[in-house]
């Protein structure tokens, strides 16, 4: 296992030589939020379709960048969240109560400006150019949280390996590494897991 300092230094050179990809990843996450603000047709698979590329491309980087750890997990995140990708229905994504929508707006909005590895950036950065796409953290935040927009999207298979794909990069970011902001991500996959059982609970309610 690399030091703590060895991790944080190849998650910022990850975040600093792929600053163009990173604005690729925020207009490409934008028209993603554009389907949970306005409520654009789309059906839950569609949407699970277009979330797995953002962790597939952590893949890659990490591969790259000379992390067989994360490039294997989020490799594996990615094939896993394509196998029950076929188990997603094909009716149109329901988008969860106001407050669980609040939450999931406040994990895309965490993931999409997450406010480290660029700290000699103009604050403004941040709003395009922050590590989305490149990194774990963000990255998860954001599906995570466009996840939660639209109700798990109706797969309690889906939400339970992205929440403990969350909760374990949320609290290894956070004890293991320091980056306390981490502990966000671990309560969004709380938020996730959470929102998993209440379906589950009230599906048993209604059939007795």
């Amino acid at each position: 296992m690399p030091s703590a300092g060895e991790i944080l230094e190849g998650l910022a050179n990850i975040a600093e030589s792929w600053g163009a990809l990173a604005v690729l990843w925020h207009i490409y996450c934008g028209l993603l939020v554009a389907f949970a603000l306005f409520g654009f047709p789309a059906h839950n698979r569609l949407v699970g379709a277009l979330l797995i590329p953002l962790l597939a491309s952590v893949s890659v980087l990490a591969w790259v960048s000379g992390n067989p750890f994360n490039g294997t997990a989020f490799a594996a995140l990615s094939i896993t969240l394509v196998a029950l990708l076929w188990n997603l229905s094909r009716r149109a994504a329901e988008r969860a109560h106001p407050a669980w929508r609040l939450l999931g707006f406040s994990l895309v909005a965490f993931g999409w400006a997450y406010p480290h590895f660029l700290e000699e950036a103009p604050p403004s950065t941040y709003l395009y150019a922050a590590p989305l796409g490149l990194i774990p953290c963000p990255s998860l935040s954001l599906v995570v949280g466009v996840t939660i927009i639209f109700s798990g999207l109706d797969s309690r298979a889906w939400s339970l390996v992205l929440s403990f794909a969350a909760l374990f990069y949320g609290v290894f970011g956070a004890v293991y590494l320091g980056v306390t902001i981490d502990w966000v991500l671990a309560g969004g996959g709380i938020g996730l897991l959470v929102l998993s059982i209440r379906r589950v609970v009230g599906r048993i309610a209604r059939d007795v």
